[in-house]
């Protein structure tokens, strides 16, 4: 991976945690700061939340799903203070490798969490209007959803927030999940 635009940040790869045989993956964005040490993605606060989110609706984290990233370094100057954001090129170079997972894993059900996963699986962006709305691609079902970590920005729990469009979301994923399976 020599023409990798992260080979020279001095990071760790960070790819994968959860189940390969899941029928269910999360798409993220980045190794954050806590994420670029343990090796695993969404293991720092997002992580926490997401697997506390995937809990309430009957899933866990380290055998109901598989959990990835879209870009599997961390971006230089990204600390905990000032993340920055995977660009357009970083995205683009990890796009392959994001598929092939996707193929090798073979999912039911994607989840995409905010718009680095929907940039790098869907070529769009737009979180806000995408998230909750089935896509289907190569016999799977695709859903956008908000990231947890812009969850732990917005905490209000009043119908229509983003805690509470996420619930309606995770719903359906565990509706459509369980009528998936019975008919696999």
């Amino acid at each position: 991976m020599t023409d990798d635009p992260l080979a020279d940040a001095g990071t760790n790869i960070v790819v994968s945690r959860g189940n390969p045989r899941a029928r269910l993956l999360i798409v993220g964005e980045a190794p954050g700061p806590q994420e670029n040490i343990k090796g695993k993605p969404f293991v720092g606060p997002a992580g926490q939340l997401l697997d506390k989110i995937l809990q309430a609706a009957e899933f866990d984290s380290e055998n109901d799903a598989y959990i990835i990233n879209s870009v599997f370094r961390l971006p230089p100057g990204a600390n905990g203070a000032n993340f920055r954001k995977p660009n357009d090129k970083e995205i683009a170079f990890y796009r392959p490798f994001v598929f092939e997972i996707i193929r090798l894993v073979n999912p039911l059900i994607v989840l995409l969490t905010g718009n680095v996963a929907c940039q790098s699986v869907l070529q769009k962006t737009g979180i806000t209007s995408l998230r909750g709305k089935w896509i289907e691609s190569d016999g799977r079902r695709l859903m956008p959803i908000f990231h947890p970590s812009y969850l732990l920005r917005n905490q209000s729990r009043a119908p229509g927030s983003p805690k509470s469009l996420m619930w309606d979301d995770m719903r359906e994923v565990r509706r459509q999940y369980d009528a998936l399976i019975k008919s696999a």
